[in-house]
């Protein structure tokens, strides 16, 4: 069982948690949000992180703003929820009016278009990285090693050779994991 985390002080922290996490990052900040809710402020375990990340990725929106919104309920109800988005949305939405206002101008410039396509390579890098990191948590999976590796590979092959639209693969793949895990759990009762 984890240790019990240490709570936000007040929803100022949160806030300014939330809004230091999402000006971090670029193209996704999921591999920060890992870093600091985990690891640096311990809000939340490494399990707790990718149960909450499960359930915000199934919910329509943003998946680190789905999960800010649970991280603020999860201490202060509805008020930690918004106080939560809020820091995730503000100053990037700020900074990212700023940026399209300045790249409408420079949109032509060869060396603007290499950089913009740099950091997707970046994003995809950190993506993986933060994969890796929560690699461990699957070792509680119901669905175990032999169940979980084919539904990844599956997901995989779906969306990056297949193309499928990602809102099928999670309605197809989930529905057969979630029933697979089901029955893993109900066959585990005594």
């Amino acid at each position: 069982m984890s240790e019990p985390s240490p709570r936000p002080a007040n929803l100022r922290a949160l806030f300014w948690a939330f809004t230091r996490l999402s000006m971090m990052g670029f193209g996704g900040v999921l591999p920060i949000a890992q870093r600091e809710l985990v690891e640096r402020q311990r809000w939340l375990s490494a399990a707790e992180f990718a149960e909450l990340l499960s359930i915000g990725q199934v919910l329509p929106g943003p998946n680190v703003v789905n999960l800010s919104l649970m991280v603020g309920d999860r201490y202060f109800g509805l008020r930690g929820a918004a106080v939560a988005v809020a820091g995730m949305i503000a100053a990037p939405m700020a900074v990212v009016l700023a940026l399209a206002a300045l790249y409408q101008g420079l949109a032509g410039v060869p060396q603007v278009v290499g950089a913009v396509r740099g950091m997707g390579a970046v994003s995809a890098g950190l993506i993986a990285a933060m994969g890796l990191k929560l690699m461990p948590t699957l070792a509680r999976n119901p669905l175990g090693r032999a169940l979980w590796i084919p539904v990844a590979l599956a997901a995989t092959v779906a969306v990056g050779l297949l193309r499928l639209p990602l809102w099928s693969v999670i309605l197809g793949l989930g529905a057969v994991s979630c029933a697979l895990a089901w029955w893993r759990l109900g066959a585990a009762k005594p």
